[in-house]
């Protein structure tokens, strides 16, 4: 059974997506140059009215889709408008104002839980060739497949191989909590001869960090060991507040390891460049972060190139699956360029748009048949946990917007000792049911 993405009303900003995707340019429109010219990004401006536009809200990529867009030209003769929007101006506020101003792009990128604000306004691309090639297709029950993916994102424990291997730890055994247990206390006594500051570069402080342990780490006790379309634990937090006492309890038991194996000056009062930073520089063998560190780690000068990969947060017996999937979607806008919108995106989802998004913007494909493996240091882990089936969704996104606000509070609580174990479950029962019905 193919593994599907539903979206769900929408509940909350992925504003942790935002941070996870790093900063850019602002708003920029440009249309595919001619060839050898230049794909620096233009001021805003308006879209000529050939061809078709899309609106991209990774501005890290504007270049690469303007080459993207290029090659289209070169391959096809159609015409793709790119239209970026990033850095201080967000996409879903400009979204809304280009449909006030009848300015919708043919393309535009949502969120999965962004979906029901365009009910009725999405293109149905059910049944295109493209969709039997990919697990990660946008699907909503009401309106059908509404969103292409062009990318995934991972989440699990971050790891630095050649200290795992220099240890003797295998990552692929680290399925249970007794397998965990056993490597943390094999790594922390050759700390010294690793160079390690600390097992774990966990960082638990609310206001630099608590969008990773209120949405990213708490979406391990949601999602942890499920198939890409379980719903189970986000269900039941949508569903009053609700959560399952016995998996909250042996998910606390394994924030508590980490807690324990953590450099202390970075688990109370660090921030997100000191945990990247420390990471990058050896300091630490595990990291709670995702793929959108890698840039940041290679880029510093610490970096000695060795490789990366994940590891489950098997906090039950059996966990082996890391989250992954795309950020966000290229959806159609049903009152545009239908037809040529569909005709792009199943050229995207062929080979000569595959080495661009993937060579070029080192982006991981989310397409069966892509041959390519992004330069993405975690790239080999990520598709390794793909190939296999070993992907849970990214439904953290889709929980009430702002709880993460009030989880990650709990994460520092229990991190700085002020809760212990059972506790901790008991208020974050507590805080996250008076939430829900506030």
């Amino acid at each position: 059974m193919k593994k599907k993405l539903l979206a769900v009303a929408l509940v909350a900003a992925m504003a942790a997506s935002l941070m996870a995707c790093g900063g850019g340019s602002s708003s920029t429109s440009s249309s595919a140059p001619a060839e050898g010219e230049a794909t620096e990004a233009a001021a805003p401006a308006a879209a000529s009215g050939e061809g078709i536009r899309l609106l991209n809200g990774k501005p890290e990529i504007h270049d690469q889709l303007m080459a993207l867009a290029a090659k289209y030209k070169e391959e096809t003769g159609k015409v793709v408008n790119i239209e970026t929007i990033g850095g201080d101006t967000n996409a879903s506020d400009e979204l809304k104002k280009m449909y006030q101003a009848d300015n919708m792009p043919d393309i535009f990128v949502i969120e999965a839980n962004q979906a029901a604000n365009w009910d009725g306004l999405l293109a149905d691309l059910t049944g295109e060739a493209w969709t039997n090639d990919t697990d990660y297709e946008l699907v909503d029950a009401k309106m059908g497949t509404i969103g292409f993916p062009y990318t995934v994102e991972a989440t699990a424990l971050a790891y630095n191989a050649e200290i795992l291997e220099k240890a003797g730890v295998d990552p692929a055994t680290l399925t249970s909590p007794a397998a965990w247990q056993a490597a943390v206390e094999k790594i922390d006594g050759m700390k010294a001869d690793l160079g390690l500051t600390a097992v774990f570069g966990w960082c638990a402080e609310p206001a630099n960090l608590g969008w990773s342990s209120g949405t990213h780490v708490f979406a391990q006790y949601l999602d942890a060991g499920l198939a890409q379309d379980d719903t189970t634990y986000i269900d039941m937090l949508n569903d009053g507040g609700k959560i399952d006492e016995a998996r909250m309890t042996n998910f606390a038991a394994f924030i508590g390891m980490m807690n324990k194996y953590s450099d202390p000056d970075l688990l109370v009062d660090g921030t997100y460049d000191d945990q990247v930073a420390g990471f990058a520089a050896g300091k630490y063998a595990f990291v709670t972060q995702g793929n959108w560190i890698n840039g940041a780690v290679i880029g510093s000068p610490d970096y000695t190139g060795w490789k990366m990969g994940f590891a489950p947060y098997a906090f039950e017996d059996g966990i082996d699956t890391i989250i992954a999937g795309p950020p966000s979607f290229w959806t159609v806008y049903s009152e545009g360029k239908v037809d040529d919108a569909k005709a792009f995106l199943q050229w995207v989802s062929d080979d000569s748009a595959q080495d661009i998004l993937v060579n070029q913007a080192n982006l991981i494909s989310p397409f069966n048949d892509c041959k390519y493996t992004a330069a993405d240091p975690f790239a080999e882990s990520i598709m390794g946990y793909m190939a296999a089936g070993k992907t849970s969704g990214w439904h953290t996104m889709l929980k009430k917007d702002g709880l993460q606000n009030k989880t990650c509070q709990v994460f520092a609580e229990y991190a700085k000792g002020t809760l212990d174990q059972a506790q901790f479950v008991s208020t974050m029962a507590q805080v996250i049911a008076s939430y829900y019905n506030q």
